[in-house]
């Protein structure tokens, strides 16, 4: 029997690099990010960079929108067009978007592919992590449910905490759960946050970002130091030199992790703020 042919889609909110979507071949659908009625999809006619000069000269915080189903229509029905028999869509955590929901709606309306609409409970390179992983094992000729297992296996070892330095934004965006505790100290704090239950949620409350910073570092120790083979990425909004740095002190330390930098882009900048900075890992 011939194998199935597999094609992997993720969202832009995974902000892999062109190169690497490229070699993967994974598809990317993108989020938009929009400033009074002008529209832009991410990582298509802006880029983060393009963001961040754009919004100091915007007072007024830009809203973000989902693909729509027809979008999802569209792509999936090219795909199918190329002779695909699978695909695998990968998306941004559904506690934070329509996306993956927008995924799901599409793939009942595609007679001829099979879709697996997977919700990646995360986003940014953790999202990014699992489309790399079922690529790779798509090109390797494993099967569909092969993938989805193992996507659920990395679910129980990958880790992330990211830092804003100012709470305001994800409070604005309605993107921030349990945030009640931390009301009154905004300025005075950096809290640390990750995803639970598929939402952002406060993790702990902490008072500077080079104190944060170690948190984040004494979180990572707790699986970096069991020796274990990890990839890890650090994410940043709008500070390259302060990821490069923080990369190359977490590299010389644990020799056996892979390091790379990823970034905060257009749309969940847009809720992160510029500053922000997270580490996330998984053991392959």
């Amino acid at each position: 029997m011939a194998p199935v042919k597999i094609a992997i889609v993720t969202d832009s909110t995974a902000y892999l690099p062109k190169d690497v979507r490229e070699r993967l071949g994974i598809r990317m659908i993108p989020l938009s990010v929009i400033f009074g009625d002008e529209t832009y999809r991410e990582e298509i006619d802006m880029t983060a960079d393009e963001f961040f000069v754009k919004i100091k000269q915007n007072p007024k915080l830009p809203t973000t929108s989902q693909p729509s189903v027809g979008e999802f229509v569209d792509l999936f029905t090219a795909i199918r067009e190329e002779g695909y028999d699978a695909v695998i869509s990968i998306h941004l955590s559904s506690g934070i978007s329509g996306t993956y929901q927008g995924a799901v709606t599409a793939g009942t309306m595609v007679d001829g592919l099979r879709v697996y609409a997977y919700d990646s409970e995360i986003s940014c390179m953790a999202q990014g992590f699992y489309a790399i992983e079922a690529a790779e094992m798509a090109q390797a000729g494993r099967s569909p449910e092969d993938i989805i297992a193992r996507l659920d296996e990395m679910k129980q070892t990958l880790r992330a905490y990211f830092m804003v330095d100012d709470l305001a934004h994800l409070q604005r965006g309605g993107r921030l759960t349990g945030a009640q505790a931390f009301i009154g100290g905004l300025l005075q704090i950096k809290p640390l946050l990750r995803f639970e239950n598929k939402v952002i949620v406060p993790f702990e409350k902490i008072r500077t970002r080079k104190k944060a910073i170690h948190r984040i570092e004494e979180l990572f120790a707790e699986d970096a130091e069991k020796g274990v083979p990890l990839k890890a990425a650090i994410i940043h909004a709008n500070q390259p030199d302060e990821a490069s740095r923080w990369r190359d002190e977490l590299a010389a330390r644990y020799p056996h992790v892979e390091f790379l930098i990823s970034y905060f882009g257009p749309v969940i900048a847009t809720h992160v703020g510029e500053g922000a900075l997270g580490l996330t890992w998984y053991q392959p």
